[in-house]
C-alpha cells in the first residue's frame, strides 16, 4: 500500500499529504476501488482558488461520476498532467502518481479537522 503517515484524509474520500507551503490531494484507494475503471477526470484550473469542501474536480468511471472536493483552502499551484492523458493512473495509483492537483496551504490549522489514517481506515471499516 502507498499510505504515507503524513497524510489525512476527508470522510469523502480525498487525501491530502503536506509539504512545506503546498498540499498534494487526491482520492484514497478506497475510492478508487468503489468507482472502478476511471475512464475521465476533469481537474481544476491551475491558479483557482478553492474552499475547503468546495468541489474541485470531476472523476468518471464505467460506474459513476464523483465530484472531488478540497480539503482544504488555497489556491491550485499544480495539476497532475498524467492523469489527464492516463485516467487509470488513478486506479493503479491512487495514493500516489494518481495524485489529482496540489494546492497552496492557506491555514493549516483546516488540516486538524481532516482524518489520520487509522481514524480513515475505521470510517471504511
Amino acid at each position: 500500500m502507498e499510505y504515507d503517515a503524513d497524510m489525512k484524509y476527508t470522510d469523502t474520500h480525498e487525501w491530502i499529504a503536506v509539504e512545506g507551503d503546498e498540499g498534494t490531494i487526491g482520492i484514497s484507494t478506497h475510492a478508487q476501488a468503489e468507482l472502478g475503471e476511471v475512464v475521465y477526470v476533469q481537474l481544476p484550473k491551475m491558479g483557482s482558488h478553492l474552499q475547503a469542501g468546495e468541489e474541485a474536480a470531476v472523476i468518471e468511471s464505467t460506474k459513476a461520476a464523483s465530484d472531488i472536493y478540497s480539503p482544504i483552502s488555497g489556491t491550485v499551484v499544480a495539476i497532475n498532467e498524467m492523469v489527464k492523458e492516463n485516467p487509470s493512473l488513478i486506479n493503479s495509483s491512487a495514493e500516489a502518481e494518481g495524485w489529482l492537483f496540489k494546492i497552496s496551504v492557506e491555514n493549516r490549522s483546516e488540516l486538524d479537522s481532516l482524518l489520520d489514517h487509522p481514524q480513515y481506515l475505521q470510517l471504511i471499516s
